[in-house]
């Protein structure tokens, strides 16, 4: 199935096409055409399935049938970060419609918030506890609402939200569609379901578990010391080959170009190289002229290497799949495989999910001689690590993939408390 089943705007098609989308994740294929009927829909999905584009894509195309500078759909999230997270994939797919977003949550001054919403918007992505205090002061109407999305129901519930929601929905109009979305069904989610859902369509959707032969670890680490790390892992670890993933085609290219610098034999794989030199980086990564190759999901696909022993997520996924699909990569043919991936404070709520497909909690790991304290203006911020690093990742590559090497053998350790793996369990 493409995208283009859907028979959505060419505008939203094309920001599809802009975003990297090719085809839409299950519980997009089955949300979507639900969602555009108009009808109240209760979906059943964990974080990282796509539920953002699962709503956002239809809610989008029918509020272009119309105009105004009214508030036409709410999105209500538990948390300021995934708000702010729906937001930014509501702009980007809605990049050339001419609608408008807006987030509201707390933490942050009022005023620019109630600023924006006097000047007229067509969504509004809140929190509800800030939301409540803009209804309070009479920063927003919600006469002409159509659609109120509620996302990842389960956490509003943890959180001791579903009073608030309640609330916000008192305030709305009761002739609109609404779509629920939540990993469980508790039985308070479902009598919140029963009361605000009518005559509403179920789409409900399961996950593929990773292969059982593939081992996964987590290392935590600032945005900025991201290559650092990477170069000091690949110059203690004894791998094969090693797949590296990325978000965009920049980060890709400038990975790979990092990791040649230090001693590395590695390449990139990304959008805009020509077929020929695609093919000429996936033929010297299958036969072994590049130890590593660096590439994004979209250029990654197609590629069919049996003997790959690592993937190293150097960015976070966007969704579940595509974590199964990269770590995929590995364990192939009775072979094992690892399974790095570097983590943020951005990425808690992936994370949890990923542990809950895999029905275990993740290993949190550091490397021993690693400087974690590095601040953002050190050459480790540009990729470019203190020269004992360089020195150990210099090392002849003989010695780096050495087989008579154990993997990670003395290096790395769990460290016994942590202020990272105490934030990522939040």
């Amino acid at each position: 199935m493409k995208f283009d089943a859907f028979d959505l705007h060419q505008d939203i098609m094309r920001a599809i096409a802009h975003n990297g989308y090719e085809e839409p994740t299950p519980i997009q294929a089955k949300a979507i055409p639900a969602i555009l009927t108009g009808k109240d829909l209760l979906g059943l999905a964990q974080t990282g399935t796509g539920k953002t584009a699962a709503f956002a894509l239809p809610i989008i195309h029918r509020l272009m049938k119309s105009r105004g500078r009214r508030i036409r759909a709410l999105v209500l999230a538990p948390t300021r970060e995934l708000a702010a997270q729906i937001n930014e994939a509501i702009q980007n797919l809605s990049r050339g419609t001419g609608l408008k977003s807006a987030v509201i949550y707390g933490g942050v001054s009022m005023s620019p918030q109630a600023e924006a919403l006097k000047r007229g918007t067509d969504i509004v992505v809140a929190c509800p506890g800030r939301l409540l205090d803009h209804i309070s002061q009479r920063n927003i109407d919600f006469s002409g609402l159509e659609t109120l999305i509620i996302d990842e129901a389960d956490r509003m519930f943890d959180m001791g939200f579903l009073p608030d929601i309640r609330r916000i929905a008192g305030h709305l109009p009761q002739k609109r569609q609404t779509l629920l979305f939540s990993a469980t069904m508790p039985d308070d989610i479902r009598r919140l379901a029963d009361d605000m859902l009518h005559d509403a369509l179920t789409v409900q959707i399961g996950y593929k578990k990773p292969v059982a032969t593939v081992t996964h670890a987590l290392y935590p680490v600032e945005h900025h010391l991201k290559a650092a790390l990477l170069i000091e892992l690949l110059a203690t670890t004894d791998t094969e080959s090693v797949l590296v993933f990325t978000r965009t085609k920049r980060r890709a290219e400038r990975v790979a170009r990092q990791l040649s610098k230090a001693g590395f034999s590695a390449t990139s794989l990304q959008g805009d190289l020509s077929q020929n030199k695609r093919e000429k980086a996936i033929e010297g990564f299958r036969r072994g002229s590049y130890r590593i190759l660096v590439a994004t999901d979209i250029a990654a696909r197609g590629i069919d290497v049996s003997a790959i022993s690592h993937v190293i997520n150097f960015d976070m996924p966007d969704t579940a799949d595509a974590y199964t699909h990269r770590i995929g990569r590995t364990g192939r043919a009775q072979n094992t495989g690892d399974a790095f991936t570097f983590v943020t404070r951005d990425d808690a709520a992936m994370i949890r999910t990923i542990e809950q497909i895999l029905g275990e909690k993740l290993q949190r790991k550091t490397l021993t001689d690693f400087d974690y304290t590095k601040p953002k203006d050190t050459p480790a911020q540009a990729g470019n690590p203190n020269q004992s690093q360089q020195q150990r990742a210099a090392y002849p590559a003989s010695r780096r993939f050495s087989p008579s090497r154990s993997r990670n053998a003395g290096r790395i350790h769990t460290p016994a408390s942590s202020r990272w793996t105490t934030n990522l369990d939040r």
